[in-house]
C-alpha cells in the first residue's frame, strides 16, 4: 500500500552476536548467491504461517511489510487459499522485489467502487455487455440512494463481486448461473467462477525459478477431492509451479478444481485452514520462530440474530480449532523434551544400545516460539467480510496487520529464555476492533 497510508516504521532490530555465530546451524534454508541474513536478530528458523480468507489476506500482507521493514524475512513461508498466494508471492520473489509485487497483487484485486466506475453499481443487475452506458440520471439516483440506506453501499459491493467477479482474480460462468446445479459438466467446470484471471496473475507476479532455487521455502496447502486427505506440496521436496498455487486457492464451489499429476485437488482450507500443525509435526525439527496470522477470530460475542449467527458459524468453522490444535502440539512437543531429559539420567551404556537409541530418537531440545497475530473486527458487513475487496476495505486490513506485527517486533518476545521442559512457547497480540 502507499506509505502515507503506513503506520511509522519500527526501528531495525539490532544484531547480536551470538545469533550471528549460530544462524548458520539453526536455520535449514539454501542461500542464494549475493544474498545476505534474513533476519539477524533472531537466531532460530522463521517461519511465516497464513490462513485462508479470501480478502482477509490484506491483514497477511501488512504483518509481512512490517517483518520486511525490520529486517525479518522468513525462511519458510506455509499458507491455505489466499495464505497460498501471498505465500507463493512473498518465496517466489528476492526480498528486495516482494513488496512491490504483493502491492501489485493486492492493487490488482480491489474491487471498482462507485466512485470509480459509475457504471459498476448499476452493472450489478444486468448482464456486462448491457451496462455499459448507463445514463448519467441513473447513477446519479442511484448514488444518492446509497448515500441514504445505511449499508446499501456494501450491499451492492458485494452483489457487485458476486455478479461480475473480481477482472484479475476470478469472472462468472454463464453456464453455471443458467444451466443449473445438477447438470453434469465435469469436475473441472463445476464451479460458479472461471479462475483464469488467477492464474494470469500470478504467472506474472510470482518468479518461479527463484521460487525452486529454494533460497526460502514454500508450502502450500490442498485437499485430495476424491481422497479427503490434506496433501502439502512444498518446494523443499519438489519443484512448484502455478497449477499448486491455484489448487490451494481452489475453494469449492466457487472455484474449480486443480489437477496435479492426474489427481483433483481443491482449498485445503476446506479441511485444515490453519496449517500451523504441519510446521511443528516437519522434520528435520528445527528450533523456530512462527509468526502465525489469524484471519478468523476463534472467539467471539453471542449472535443476537440471524446474520450475526451465520457470520459466527463461519468464523469457528474457518478459524479451524487453531487453539485446540496449538494445545495438543505442545502436549506433544512436553513429551519430546520429557523423552530428552530421560535420556539423561540412563547409564551411559544403556543409552547406546540400539533399542534404547531408537527410542530417545523421539526426544528433541527443539524449542517453537509462536507468535500469534489475529486479524480485528471492523464490526461492520462481518458476513462477507472475506469478499471484501473494496479499496478502504484492503487498506484498514494492511494497515492493521502493519501495526500488530510492529508492536510485536518492539516486544521480540523469541528473546524471552524459554522454559527447558516446555518445547513450545505462544505469545498472542492484544485483539482489538478497529
Amino acid at each position: 500500500m502507499p506509505s502515507s497510508t503506513r503506520p511509522s516504521r519500527v526501528k531495525k532490530p539490532s544484531m547480536h552476536a551470538a545469533a550471528q555465530a549460530s544462524r548458520a546451524s539453526a536455520r535449514p534454508r539454501e542461500a542464494v548467491a549475493g544474498e545476505t541474513s534474513a533476519h539477524p536478530a533472531i537466531d532460530a528458523q522463521v517461519v511465516l504461517v497464513l490462513q485462508g480468507g479470501g480478502a482477509l489476506g490484506a491483514y497477511q500482507a501488512g504483518v509481512y511489510e512490517a517483518l520486511h521493514d525490520a529486517g525479518i524475512e522468513p525462511d519458510w513461508v506455509i499458507g491455505t487459499s489466499i495464505g497460498a498466494i501471498n505465500g507463493a508471492i512473498i518465496a517466489g520473489n528476492r526480498p528486495a522485489d516482494r513488496m512491490t509485487r504483493l502491492r501489485a497483487f493486492w492493487e490488482r484485486v480491489t474491487w471498482k467502487s462507485f466512485a470509480d466506475d459509475h457504471n459498476n453499481w448499476l452493472s450489478a443487475f444486468a448482464p456486462a455487455s448491457a451496462a455499459t452506458n448507463i445514463p448519467a440520471y441513473l447513477t446519479a439516483a442511484w448514488s444518492a440512494w446509497a448515500a441514504w440506506m445505511p449499508g446499501y453501499e456494501q450491499w451492492m459491493r458485494n452483489l457487485s463481486i458476486m455478479s461480475h467477479g473480481i477482472p484479475a482474480f476470478f469472472t462468472p460462468r454463464a453456464d453455471a448461473w443458467l444451466g443449473g446445479l445438477q447438470v453434469p459438466v465435469g469436475l473441472e467446470h463445476a464451479a460458479f467462477y472461471h479462475t483464469e484471471p488467477l492464474r494470469e496473475t500470478l504467472a506474472s507476479l510470482i518468479d518461479f525459478e527463484y521460487l525452486n532455487s529454494k533460497a526460502t521455502r514454500l508450502t502450500v496447502g490442498t485437499v485430495g477431492v476424491g481422497s479427503g486427505q490434506m496433501r502439502y506440496f512444498t518446494n523443499r521436496d519438489e519443484a512448484l509451479d502455478v497449477q499448486h498455487v491455484m489448487a490451494s486457492a481452489a475453494f469449492p464451489p466457487g472455484f474449480p478444481s486443480v489437477r496435479i499429476d492426474g489427481e483433483a485437488y481443491w482449498d485445503g482450507g476446506i479441511y485444515s485452514n490453519t496449517p500451523l500443525e504441519a510446521v511443528l509435526d516437519d522434520r528435520p525439527r528445527h528450533s523456530s520462530v512462527i509468526f502465525t496470522v489469524q484471519l478468523w477470530p476463534a472467539h467471539g460475542d453471542e449472535p443476537a440474530s440471524i446474520h450475526e449467527a451465520m457470520s459466527r458459524q463461519r468464523d469457528i468453522q474457518y478459524s479451524s480449532r487453531a487453539e485446540s490444535h496449538l494445545e495438543r502440539q505442545r502436549q506433544i512437543h512436553r513429551l519430546r523434551h520429557v523423552i530428552r531429559e530421560l535420556g539423561k539420567h540412563l547409564p551411559e551404556n544403556e543409552r547406546d544400545t540400539k533399542a534404547v537409541k531408537e527410542l530417545l530418537n523421539w526426544g528433541c531440545g527443539t524449542t517453537m516460539q509462536v507468535i500469534e497475530l489475529d486479524a480485528p473486527s471492523f464490526g461492520s458487513d462481518e458476513l462477507h467480510k472475506d469478499i471484501d475487496f473494496s479499496a478502504d476495505g484492503i487498506r484498514r486490513r494492511w494497515q492493521a496487520g502493519y501495526a500488530d506485527a510492529q508492536r510485536m517486533i518492539e516486544r521480540a518476545p523469541w528473546n524471552a529464555e524459554p522454559d527447558p521442559m516446555e518445547g513450545i512457547s505462544i505469545h498472542r497480540s492484544e485483539t482489538q476492533t478497529a
